[in-house]
Protein backbone atom coordinates (compact mmCIF):
# COMPACT_ATOMS: atom_id res chain seq x y z
CA UNK A 1 0.00 0.00 0.00
CA UNK A 2 1.47 3.33 -1.04
CA UNK A 3 2.27 5.84 1.70
CA UNK A 4 2.84 8.63 -0.80
CA UNK A 5 1.20 11.98 -0.25
CA UNK A 6 1.76 14.25 -3.26
CA UNK A 7 -0.02 14.58 -6.57
CA UNK A 8 2.12 15.40 -9.62
CA UNK A 9 1.09 17.03 -12.90
CA UNK A 10 3.24 17.00 -16.03
CA UNK A 11 2.60 17.61 -19.73
CA UNK A 12 4.14 18.07 -23.17
CA UNK A 13 7.01 15.60 -22.96
CA UNK A 14 6.80 15.00 -26.74
CA UNK A 15 8.70 11.75 -26.46
CA UNK A 16 9.84 10.48 -29.84
CA UNK A 17 9.77 13.86 -31.62
CA UNK A 18 12.22 13.82 -34.52
CA UNK A 19 13.33 17.39 -33.77
CA UNK A 20 14.80 16.28 -30.43
CA UNK A 21 18.55 15.80 -30.90
CA UNK A 22 19.06 12.92 -28.46
CA UNK A 23 15.80 10.99 -27.93
CA UNK A 24 17.38 8.47 -25.53
CA UNK A 25 18.75 11.25 -23.32
CA UNK A 26 15.37 13.00 -23.44
CA UNK A 27 13.51 9.85 -22.39
CA UNK A 28 16.11 9.15 -19.72
CA UNK A 29 15.62 12.58 -18.18
CA UNK A 30 11.87 11.99 -17.95
CA UNK A 31 12.41 8.54 -16.44
CA UNK A 32 14.88 9.98 -13.90
CA UNK A 33 12.25 12.49 -12.86
CA UNK A 34 9.63 9.76 -12.43
CA UNK A 35 12.08 7.70 -10.40
CA UNK A 36 12.74 10.70 -8.17
CA UNK A 37 9.05 11.08 -7.28
CA UNK A 38 7.99 7.44 -6.95
CA UNK A 39 8.65 7.45 -3.20
CA UNK A 40 6.10 10.18 -2.40
CA UNK A 41 3.67 10.23 -5.35
CA UNK A 42 0.20 8.87 -4.81
CA UNK A 43 -1.20 10.30 -8.06
CA UNK A 44 0.36 11.26 -11.39
CA UNK A 45 -1.54 13.23 -14.01
CA UNK A 46 -0.12 13.22 -17.54
CA UNK A 47 -1.80 16.24 -19.12
CA UNK A 48 -1.38 15.57 -22.83
CA UNK A 49 1.23 15.46 -25.60
CA UNK A 50 3.24 12.98 -23.60
CA UNK A 51 4.24 11.29 -26.85
CA UNK A 52 4.84 13.38 -29.96
CA UNK A 53 2.87 10.96 -32.11
CA UNK A 54 0.92 7.84 -31.22
CA UNK A 55 -1.55 5.75 -33.15
CA UNK A 56 -2.63 2.60 -31.39
CA UNK A 57 -3.72 0.00 -33.91
CA UNK A 58 -5.85 -2.91 -32.74
CA UNK A 59 -3.01 -5.43 -32.81
CA UNK A 60 0.06 -3.23 -33.28
CA UNK A 61 1.53 -0.48 -31.09
CA UNK A 62 4.46 1.82 -31.89
CA UNK A 63 8.02 0.84 -31.07
CA UNK A 64 10.00 2.80 -28.50
CA UNK A 65 9.32 4.44 -25.13
CA UNK A 66 10.07 1.15 -23.35
CA UNK A 67 11.89 2.74 -20.40
CA UNK A 68 9.15 5.33 -19.96
CA UNK A 69 6.33 2.80 -20.10
CA UNK A 70 8.29 0.47 -17.82
CA UNK A 71 8.62 3.20 -15.20
CA UNK A 72 4.91 4.00 -15.41
CA UNK A 73 4.11 0.31 -14.96
CA UNK A 74 6.42 0.12 -11.96
CA UNK A 75 4.72 3.09 -10.34
CA UNK A 76 1.23 1.78 -11.10
CA UNK A 77 2.15 -1.62 -9.63
CA UNK A 78 3.33 0.19 -6.48
CA UNK A 79 -0.10 1.82 -6.10
CA UNK A 80 0.38 5.18 -7.80
CA UNK A 81 -2.82 6.24 -9.56
CA UNK A 82 -1.94 7.37 -13.09
CA UNK A 83 -4.34 9.37 -15.27
CA UNK A 84 -3.48 10.34 -18.85
CA UNK A 85 -5.40 13.26 -20.39
CA UNK A 86 -4.85 13.03 -24.13
CA UNK A 87 -3.59 16.03 -26.08
CA UNK A 88 -3.52 16.84 -29.76
CA UNK A 89 -0.39 14.72 -30.36
CA UNK A 90 -1.43 11.59 -28.42
CA UNK A 91 -5.16 11.73 -29.16
CA UNK A 92 -5.22 8.18 -30.56
CA UNK A 93 -4.52 6.53 -27.24
CA UNK A 94 -7.08 3.75 -26.79
CA UNK A 95 -6.96 0.67 -24.55
CA UNK A 96 -3.45 -0.79 -24.77
CA UNK A 97 -1.72 1.31 -22.11
CA UNK A 98 -4.91 1.51 -20.09
CA UNK A 99 -5.08 -2.27 -19.82
CA UNK A 100 -1.35 -3.09 -19.71
CA UNK A 101 -0.30 -0.46 -17.19
CA UNK A 102 -3.59 0.07 -15.37
CA UNK A 103 -3.91 3.80 -15.96
CA UNK A 104 -7.01 5.84 -16.66
CA UNK A 105 -7.28 7.53 -20.06
CA UNK A 106 -9.39 10.71 -20.31
CA UNK A 107 -10.26 12.19 -23.71
CA UNK A 108 -11.61 15.63 -22.74
CA UNK A 109 -11.45 18.25 -20.01
CA UNK A 110 -12.80 17.03 -16.71
CA UNK A 111 -13.33 18.17 -13.13
CA UNK A 112 -11.58 15.77 -10.75
CA UNK A 113 -11.33 15.74 -6.97
CA UNK A 114 -7.82 15.54 -5.56
CA UNK A 115 -7.22 15.45 -1.82
CA UNK A 116 -10.56 17.11 -1.12
CA UNK A 117 -10.16 19.89 -3.71
CA UNK A 118 -11.69 20.08 -7.18
CA UNK A 119 -9.52 20.75 -10.21
CA UNK A 120 -10.40 21.22 -13.85
CA UNK A 121 -7.79 19.43 -15.95
CA UNK A 122 -7.38 19.72 -19.69
CA UNK A 123 -4.53 19.58 -22.16
CA UNK A 124 -5.80 23.04 -23.10
CA UNK A 125 -6.82 22.47 -26.71
CA UNK A 126 -10.47 21.72 -25.91
CA UNK A 127 -11.37 24.79 -23.85
CA UNK A 128 -11.66 28.45 -24.67
CA UNK A 129 -12.10 29.95 -28.12
CA UNK A 130 -10.02 27.98 -30.60
CA UNK A 131 -9.65 28.96 -34.29
CA UNK A 132 -12.19 27.36 -36.65
CA UNK A 133 -9.44 25.54 -38.56
CA UNK A 134 -8.16 23.95 -35.35
CA UNK A 135 -11.66 22.98 -34.21
CA UNK A 136 -12.23 21.22 -37.54
CA UNK A 137 -8.89 19.41 -37.30
CA UNK A 138 -9.69 18.29 -33.76
CA UNK A 139 -13.12 17.05 -34.90
CA UNK A 140 -11.41 14.96 -37.59
CA UNK A 141 -9.00 13.49 -35.06
CA UNK A 142 -11.85 12.29 -32.84
CA UNK A 143 -14.23 11.22 -35.61
CA UNK A 144 -14.56 7.42 -35.79
CA UNK A 145 -14.91 7.35 -39.58
CA UNK A 146 -11.77 9.47 -40.00
CA UNK A 147 -9.92 7.18 -37.60
CA UNK A 148 -10.90 4.08 -39.59
CA UNK A 149 -9.80 5.71 -42.83
CA UNK A 150 -6.49 6.80 -41.33
CA UNK A 151 -5.93 3.34 -39.91
CA UNK A 152 -6.10 1.92 -43.45
CA UNK A 153 -2.86 3.74 -44.33
CA UNK A 154 0.20 1.57 -43.80
CA UNK A 155 2.06 2.62 -40.61
CA UNK A 156 5.26 3.06 -42.64
CA UNK A 157 3.64 6.05 -44.34
CA UNK A 158 1.33 7.34 -41.62
CA UNK A 159 4.13 7.58 -39.05
CA UNK A 160 6.47 9.33 -41.49
CA UNK A 161 3.77 11.85 -42.41
CA UNK A 162 2.80 12.52 -38.80
CA UNK A 163 6.39 13.14 -37.69
CA UNK A 164 7.04 15.34 -40.72
CA UNK A 165 3.95 17.41 -39.90
CA UNK A 166 4.94 17.72 -36.25
CA UNK A 167 8.46 18.81 -37.14
CA UNK A 168 7.32 21.28 -39.79
CA UNK A 169 4.78 22.78 -37.42
CA UNK A 170 7.45 23.40 -34.80
CA UNK A 171 10.45 24.44 -36.87
CA UNK A 172 8.89 26.52 -39.66
CA UNK A 173 7.40 29.23 -37.49
CA UNK A 174 9.24 32.30 -36.31
CA UNK A 175 9.65 32.91 -32.60
CA UNK A 176 7.59 36.09 -32.93
CA UNK A 177 4.74 34.07 -34.47
CA UNK A 178 4.98 31.49 -31.68
CA UNK A 179 5.02 34.16 -28.96
CA UNK A 180 1.99 35.87 -30.47
CA UNK A 181 0.09 32.59 -30.56
CA UNK A 182 0.98 31.82 -26.95
CA UNK A 183 -0.20 35.20 -25.72
CA UNK A 184 -3.45 34.82 -27.64
CA UNK A 185 -3.98 31.34 -26.22
CA UNK A 186 -3.21 32.50 -22.68
CA UNK A 187 -5.82 35.21 -23.08
CA UNK A 188 -8.39 32.67 -24.27
CA UNK A 189 -7.58 30.32 -21.39
CA UNK A 190 -7.88 33.16 -18.89
CA UNK A 191 -11.25 34.17 -20.29
CA UNK A 192 -12.43 30.57 -20.15
CA UNK A 193 -11.30 30.17 -16.53
CA UNK A 194 -12.92 33.40 -15.38
CA UNK A 195 -16.23 32.44 -17.01
CA UNK A 196 -16.10 28.83 -15.85
CA UNK A 197 -15.17 29.82 -12.30
CA UNK A 198 -18.25 32.03 -12.11
CA UNK A 199 -20.41 29.00 -12.95
CA UNK A 200 -18.38 26.51 -10.91
CA UNK A 201 -17.13 28.22 -7.75
CA UNK A 202 -16.30 24.82 -6.28
CA UNK A 203 -13.27 24.46 -8.60
CA UNK A 204 -10.08 25.17 -6.68
CA UNK A 205 -7.65 25.40 -9.61
CA UNK A 206 -7.30 24.94 -13.37
CA UNK A 207 -4.40 23.02 -14.87
CA UNK A 208 -3.50 23.00 -18.57
CA UNK A 209 -0.66 22.05 -20.90
CA UNK A 210 -0.36 22.62 -24.65
CA UNK A 211 1.21 26.10 -24.74
CA UNK A 212 4.82 25.10 -23.92
CA UNK A 213 5.13 27.90 -21.39
CA UNK A 214 5.18 27.59 -17.61
CA UNK A 215 2.73 29.91 -15.89
CA UNK A 216 1.28 29.95 -12.37
CA UNK A 217 -1.34 32.70 -12.33
CA UNK A 218 -3.75 33.91 -9.68
CA UNK A 219 -6.77 35.35 -11.47
CA UNK A 220 -9.62 37.59 -10.36
CA UNK A 221 -11.46 35.98 -7.48
CA UNK A 222 -8.35 34.13 -6.35
CA UNK A 223 -8.60 31.23 -8.80
CA UNK A 224 -5.34 29.57 -9.78
CA UNK A 225 -4.53 28.78 -13.40
CA UNK A 226 -1.44 26.68 -14.02
CA UNK A 227 0.05 26.06 -17.47
CA UNK A 228 2.52 23.22 -17.04
CA UNK A 229 5.26 24.12 -19.52
CA UNK A 230 7.14 21.38 -21.38
CA UNK A 231 10.03 18.90 -21.17
CA UNK A 232 11.92 19.76 -24.35
CA UNK A 233 13.83 22.58 -22.66
CA UNK A 234 12.06 23.86 -19.52
CA UNK A 235 11.40 20.59 -17.62
CA UNK A 236 8.65 21.94 -15.38
CA UNK A 237 5.90 20.26 -13.38
CA UNK A 238 3.35 20.94 -10.66
CA UNK A 239 2.63 19.36 -7.27
CA UNK A 240 -0.27 19.40 -4.84
CA UNK A 241 -0.04 18.07 -1.27
CA UNK A 242 -3.59 18.82 -0.17
CA UNK A 243 -2.79 22.42 0.77
CA UNK A 244 -0.07 23.88 -1.45
CA UNK A 245 -0.21 23.91 -5.24
CA UNK A 246 3.29 24.66 -6.57
CA UNK A 247 5.11 24.84 -9.89
CA UNK A 248 8.65 23.44 -10.00
CA UNK A 249 11.60 23.03 -12.29
CA UNK A 250 13.29 19.62 -12.45
CA UNK A 251 16.29 21.15 -10.66
CA UNK A 252 14.09 21.77 -7.62
CA UNK A 253 13.44 25.50 -8.06
CA UNK A 254 9.93 26.69 -7.28
CA UNK A 255 8.18 28.92 -9.83
CA UNK A 256 6.30 31.53 -7.83
CA UNK A 257 2.65 32.31 -8.52
CA UNK A 258 1.91 35.69 -10.08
Amino acid sequence: MSTARRTYFISDLHLGANYITNPRLHEGRVVSFLQSIEHDADELYLVGDIIDYWYEYKYVVPRGYIRFFGQLAKMADAGVKITWFTGNHDVWLFDYLRDEIGMTVVKSNSIVEIKGKKFLLSHGDDVGQQPARYRFMRWCFYNKVCQVLYESIHPRWSYALAHLWSSENRTNRSQAHIDKGVERSLKHLTEFVEQHAGEHPEVFAYIFGHLHVARDLTLAGGKRMVVLGEWIEQCTYCTFDGEQLEMHKFDGAVISAT
